[in-house]
């Protein structure tokens, strides 16, 4: 896996209407790939990559709307089955963000996968459009605005949405005047419609999925755009698809994944025997974290080298956030609150290179700013942020406030994608009981909007991403079944 992947994984920002649309009618045919748009697969660059893994660069309508529209390229890579005899087709790793790449997850997760699904499967990944090295875009934000709790907009310390709704104009203005006209054309839809392309490209009939956190909805609204095209489609950390908020829903699904999730972290951080220990008591864990960080609002720390340069009470909540996406990181939020606790701070935790945050910002903002309208009245983000401050305090409000959507220039160019059960009963969603980014409860309505085609195993666990991540034995035995044999269970399964 490059360096390169590895910083998008994690810089990839998850965002999150309810405005009327000005759009245009949907597109919902994909045309199969001429052959002047098929795969020529050569050797792959980068480091720390699977020798097998061979990649290749398709070629994409900028704007399917229009049929003279440019090209852009979609950078591709597959691992070709590793037994031709029992080969079923191509098993599609769809990435999270918006802005994740699955580019080098055939060499990565997807050897995590057992034998049987390797032998079934090419494992395809790409970067989605607009992230390099498919044809990039670029915002050029102020390096400020680059910083995680400055993309995630968490209010004022008192509460106030002002400082949210400049940085969301200074964001839109620079899209804008930078994005040029491919950060027009981001959206899930464009990126289900490009996927397709991809399976002719590939020269399949069908195609099997493993979609992850963002990719849960891109796999969705591709099920939902092409069911007959669909063969097995595991979707994991299940983003909830209400077609009147998209994005704004999954951000605001971060109050409760907060709330579901940080009890299992007060647990761990009070255990006796735990170095990075906080607490005595689970119970004391949670007020303990919100005196530190309502201190923090008021005498922040010099953090040299940090981006912004302190530490604060919103990047020590940001932090928390972070660190709830899996157990294994619970140590980054414990340390940070010990050494805040005595006044010092950790060395600055390592940036990604300034062009890949560019990148995956530009491609973060356009998608969700893209997929639907959102509110642009103060009004409404200072009505919200004050009544989540006051059911949700870990989360102080974050969750229902102003991205760079507020003030997007560009109107929707179509109505979100509503999920149905209308097509073949070929799902499994597969989700953790505590998911920091993608709760249970958004999982339900994704289970709910695909009636019969569906069927969700729930895993009694903790973390983002389940399968052969942070779920259970039981859960990925399931899927694994699914993958390799088709056996889905008869109807949703708990997995204790």
């Amino acid at each position: 896996m490059t360096q390169r992947t590895r910083t998008i994984r994690n810089v990839a920002i998850v965002g999150v209407s309810t405005a009327l649309l000005a759009v245009t009618a949907p597109v919902t045919a994909s045309v199969a790939a001429s052959p002047s748009e098929g795969l020529a697969w050569t050797a792959c660059e980068g480091s720390g990559i699977d020798p097998r893994q061979q990649c290749a660069t398709l070629r994409v309508p900028m704007d399917y709307a229009d049929p003279g529209s440019p090209r852009i390229d979609i950078a591709v890579s597959r691992i070709p089955s590793e037994n031709p005899g029992a080969r079923r087709g191509s098993l599609l790793l769809i990435p999270g963000g918006p802005g994740g790449s699955s580019l080098n997850d055939p060499s990565g997760k997807g050897q995590k996968l057992p034998q049987d699904v390797r032998d079934a499967y090419d494992l395809v990944g790409f970067a989605p459009r607009g992230l390099a090295p498919s044809t990039p875009v670029d915002c050029g934000l102020d390096h400020g605005d680059l910083a995680t709790s400055k993309l995630r907009p968490w209010p004022a310390a008192d509460g106030s949405v002002d400082g949210n709704m400049a940085t969301a104009r200074r964001m839109a203005d620079a899209c804008a005047a930078n994005g040029g006209e491919l950060i027009r054309h981001l959206s899930t839809a464009n990126e289900a419609r490009d996927m397709d392309r991809l399976r002719a490209a590939l020269g399949e009939r069908r195609l099997s999925a493993w979609g992850v956190s963002y990719g849960t909805y891109v796999g969705a609204v591709y099920a939902q755009l092409f069911p007959h095209r669909t063969d097995r489609i595991v979707l994991d950390s299940n983003d909830n698809p209400d077609p009147t908020r998209v994005a704004r829903a999954w951000l605001a699904g971060h109050e409760q994944g907060v709330e579901d999730t940080f009890p299992d972290f007060a647990a761990w951080a009070s255990k006796p025997d735990n170095p990075d220990r906080v607490a005595s008591r689970a119970a004391d864990v949670r007020p303990l974290f919100l005196r530190l960080a309502a201190r923090l609002d008021r005498e922040p720390l010099p953090w040299p080298g940090a981006n912004p340069q302190e530490l604060n009470g919103n990047v020590l909540r940001q932090t928390m956030l972070d660190s709830l996406y899996s157990p294994s990181r619970y140590p980054t939020l414990a340390k940070l609150m010990r050494a805040a606790r005595q006044g010092t701070v950790p060395p600055a935790p390592a940036a990604p290179p300034e062009a890949v945050l560019q990148n995956v910002a530009a491609v973060g903002a356009g998608t969700l700013c893209n997929d639907i309208a959102w509110p642009t009245s103060k009004a409404v983000y200072e009505k919200d942020v004050a009544e989540s401050r006051a059911k949700y305090p870990l989360t102080a409000g974050m969750p229902r406030n102003a991205m760079p959507c507020a003030a997007w220039p560009y109107p929707p160019r179509e109505a979100p994608v509503r999920i149905t059960g209308r097509g073949p009963s070929d799902v499994l969603l597969v989700q953790n009981e505590r998911d920091v980014a993608t709760p249970l409860g958004g999982a339900r309505k994704l289970r709910e909007a695909f009636g019969r085609r569906a069927v969700m195993v729930t895993v009694n666990s903790t973390g983002h991403d389940a399968y052969l991540a942070n779920g259970n034995a039981c859960g990925d035995r399931t899927v694994s079944r699914f993958l390799a044999t088709g056996q889905r269970p008869g109807t949703d399964t708990y997995c204790a």
